[in-house]
């Protein structure tokens, strides 16, 4: 008996299989081959086309069943990990209304903002544990606002993760942990944030149902498993998106625990056992997986929208076709830290809510022609990222957060050296590698839904501490580079 695990990115779909009596991981898939196009029909704006996932969720399913020559008639249950933040509306036939306004999409922060101001800080924060910002519930008014003719024409909203699942089953359904993600979700009322929606002018009645993120949420149609060849009927019982699906990866359930992923956005997520907020609105917070009303769960979320984008565009427009980030990483290790002076501010893919919902953009400083090359660009690079992330790091401890230790996923860009020596180095924490996926993890948490485990520990006990870095001796270079890197963020923000 096997379980299937999707992993709903923006850059890609990822499929695993696990066996279900021991929790190996029997292989993993992804497609597209290239990475997603995001659309961006006007600066600050992101938007994808939902059934471009839904096409290369096949693709990866029928990559990974010839890869791992299982027979699909053993798959017992299916787990979905998917993007976060996004606005997925669909018609009364289950028909797009429009493309995606996905994660990193900031033209709602006005509105959220407003919302914020208008609605009452201390009741947003008491109730939703976050202003509206820049989330699904906002981007929805959006519509409302500037395209009427397509918010009239839409009968559910849901989250990336929901579409998919509605593909599968046909049933419209979502989660107290995805509602929470759109701050839609009323912690206080421990019910659908109703008075958002009646601020926003918005009909309850567009909310799919809710379904718990743990059990039955619908059975796979005859028309989706003709489409991925599976078979009709198997369960989808998890849902989640990627950070909390990320951290439960990661055995990341309990307060205290911290994970980290470095992917298109990067992020930090840790676990806390109380309704948490921060007043500035530079990290939010959400319902765990885990979550429960008398035993709350909160994963307290720092996001970096520029961060492996910034180094997915490093290498497709100057290390140019053929080059792998590990030849980049062998050519940046010839650098010193700190790149002979040369830094770079990674934030070049939306509002940053670390910064106040400023988006400075990237910038390459101090560049020197004759002294600097590509390796220098590279290094200055990684070292970009990780410095965006020590610098959310310090606002985590600011609201008493430990970050002395963290758990990654062996992919991304923590498989890179020099950006996790940078972080262990500079925070002055231990970064250990596990190996294993959102895909993998949203595998393992669908055998809890059809009761193989009473609990999802129980089905990670095969994970295994494959690398760590640890900060080692102080090196005063680090510390430099990193106020050095402070410095121009100030002054491209202020």
């Amino acid at each position: 008996m096997y379980l299937l695990g999707l992993d709903i990115g923006s850059s890609s779909i990822k499929a695993a299989l696990v066996d279900a009596k021991t929790g190996k991981t029997m292989g993993t898939a992804q497609a597209p081959d290239r990475e997603m196009d995001i659309q961006a029909p006007h600066p600050g704006w992101a938007e994808q086309d939902p059934d471009v996932w839904w096409s290369n969720v096949g693709i990866a399913v029928q990559k990974l069943l010839r890869q791992t020559q299982i027979d699909a008639s053993q798959i017992a249950a299916i787990g979905i990990s998917y993007q976060m933040h996004g606005l997925v509306a669909l018609d009364a036939a289950g028909k797009i209304v429009r493309p995606s306004i996905i994660w990193c999409d900031s033209r709602a922060v006005n509105i959220g903002d407003t919302a914020f101001r208008e609605l009452g800080e201390n009741f947003c924060l008491s109730h939703y544990l976050n202003s509206p910002g820049n989330f699904t519930g906002s981007k929805l008014k959006w519509v409302k606002e500037h395209e009427p003719e397509r918010f009239a024409q839409i009968r559910y909203v849901m989250l990336p993760g929901d579409y998919i699942a509605y593909r599968l089953t046909g049933e419209p359904m979502t989660t107290v942990s995805g509602l929470s993600e759109g701050v839609l979700w009323d912690f206080s009322e421990n019910t659908v944030a109703q008075s958002l929606l009646d601020y926003y002018g918005i009909d309850r009645a567009l909310i799919a149902p809710v379904a718990p993120t743990f059990g039955l949420q619908g059975r796979l149609s005859g028309e989706a498993a003709a489409s991925l060849g599976l078979k009709t009927g198997v369960p989808v019982t998890y849902r989640a998106g990627d950070q909390p699906n990320n951290a439960l990866a990661l055995n990341v359930l309990n307060p205290g625990e911290v994970a980290a992923t470095g992917g298109t956005s990067g992020v930090v997520y840790g676990v806390v056992d109380k309704l948490v907020s921060d007043r500035q609105n530079r990290v939010n917070s959400f319902a765990h997986v885990n979550h429960q009303p008398d035993a709350p769960r909160i994963g307290v979320l720092l996001c970096i929208n520029g961060s492996g984008i910034q180094y997915g565009w490093m290498r497709k427009q100057v290390a140019g076709d053929g080059v792998t980030y590990p030849e980049m990483e062998q050519l940046a290790a010839t650098v010193p830290v700190g790149a002979d002076g040369l830094s770079i501010l990674p934030f070049g893919n939306g509002a940053e809510r670390m910064l106040g919902n400023r988006n400075p953009g990237a910038q390459i400083l101090n560049l020197h022609f004759n002294r600097h090359d590509r390796a220098h660009l590279y290094r200055a690079a990684l070292e970009g990222v990780a410095f965006s992330f020590v610098y959310g790091m310090q606002v985590l401890q600011e609201l008493g957060m430990d970050v002395s230790l963290i758990r990654v996923g062996n992919d991304n860009l923590f498989q890179s050296a020099i950006f996790s020596s940078t972080i262990a180095q500079s925070m002055d924490c231990r970064i250990e590698m596990l190996q294993t996926t959102g895909a993998v993890g949203a595998a393992i948490a669908s055998g809890v839904g059809i009761g193989l485990w009473a609990e999802v520990r129980e089905g990670l006990g095969a994970l295994q501490v494959e690398r760590c870095y640890e900060p080692g001796k102080p090196d005063s270079a680090y510390q430099e580079a990193y106020e050095r890197w402070v410095g121009h963020l100030k002054k491209a923000m202020f």
